[in-house]
């Protein structure tokens, strides 16, 4: 994992664990194959993001999260959760260049998994 530049977090968030785009997925199948394979640090799962609740969740994960170079949030449209929880980020200080979003709506477990790994790889892989 990343020792010297950081810690890397993956967050799932499932639309309350209702939405019909979330029931072809294991969500915690998709957290353990990304945790076994050292991919990131920590993973966590929270039902839904975007509600106040959320808020609460992202402002006192981040609090003092200096050392955590990069957030991924794999869940719903990455454009909708910067906009979603950037009061989080701004009121625990956390830098919302951190942070990287996935949609994995509508995606099989396995689909899932490799839309994140994509992910992960094109921010670790340095521009040419």
């Amino acid at each position: 994992m990343s020792e010297a530049t950081g810690k890397k977090g993956l967050l799932l968030c499932v639309c309350q664990g209702t939405c019909p785009s979330f029931h072809q997925m294991n969500i915690f199948e998709v957290l353990n194959a990304l945790r076994r394979e050292k991919l990131i640090d920590w993973v966590g799962i929270h039902p839904q993001l975007c509600a106040d609740d959320g808020d609460v969740y992202l402002q006192q994960l981040l609090a003092g999260a200096g050392d955590l170079e990069r957030l991924y949030v794999a869940g719903c449209d990455p454009t909708m959760q910067k906009k979603m929880y950037r009061f989080a980020f701004e009121a625990a200080g956390f830098d919302p260049a951190k942070h990287k979003g996935v949609d994995i709506r509508n995606m099989t477990t396995e689909q899932a998994v490799t839309a994140i790994k994509q992910l992960i790889a094109e921010d670790t892989t340095p521009a040419a």
